[in-house]
């Protein structure tokens, strides 16, 4: 049977489900994350719950199809089955790995009690954060078992105003291709411009959307 990972896979080196108007569904590759993917003109849920009951609520929506799946009162109807929470509908970008060596002075946190590991370890697996002047890279093993990306640029009023105009948000993730070895993910909230071209101008390319429902 195909796996979300399978589909994953495929996604990052650029073969999709088929356009056809369908959904997929498939289970949870861990307990943790939940959720659907939207590819063009296919989804895919990510459930352990029955798929008869999937299917049977997105037939019942009065709506497109092709939109049912990220339609609020599927994923609400979704959360209440599955006692989880959605914080937002988030564009999924995928970056090759890239040769090289990075360009920024990255070091390593190792303290497991930093802020921003303790953060990023309730989200995903094998998390690895690095800080440089103005700004941190974390990378760890999120939806499907697939490598995700974030980062964080500090407000221009509390380092060198300049940092974000020398682009360092986008030398952080050209950084994180170079750490990676493997197709890269990042889950970005489509309002968040300055992000998204960040992460274009790295190489980073979109896929699809996913909503994610975390256990509360």
């Amino acid at each position: 049977m195909e796996t979300l990972r399978d589909i994953l896979d495929a996604a990052a080196r650029g073969v999709f489900p088929p356009a056809d108007g369908g959904t997929t569904v498939v289970p949870q590759h861990s307990a943790r994350d939940a959720g659907v993917l939207c590819f063009t003109a296919h989804s895919v849920v990510f459930t352990d719950e029955d798929p008869r009951w999937v299917r049977e609520t997105l037939a019942a929506l009065d709506c497109d199809a092709l939109a049912a799946t990220m339609n609020p009162l599927f994923l609400a109807a979704f959360m209440e089955r599955t006692g989880r929470a959605c914080e937002t509908v988030d564009a999924l970008l995928v970056g090759p790995p890239l040769p090289g060596e990075p360009a920024l002075a990255l070091k390593e946190i190792e303290d497991a009690e930093h802020p921003r590991v303790r953060y990023a370890r309730r989200r995903r697996d094998d998390v690895r954060v690095w800080s440089v002047d103005g700004g941190m890279l974390a990378m760890g093993r999120g939806v499907g078992g697939r490598l995700e990306v974030s980062v964080e640029v500090d407000p221009v009023d509390a380092v060198d105003a300049d940092a974000r105009r020398r682009g360092l948000g986008r030398a952080l993730v050209t950084a994180a291709r170079q750490i990676a070895g493997e197709p890269l993910w990042a889950q970005i909230a489509p309002g968040n411009a300055r992000s998204m071209r960040a992460f274009q101008a790295a190489g980073y390319v979109p896929v699809g959307s996913e909503a994610l429902l975390l256990a509360r």
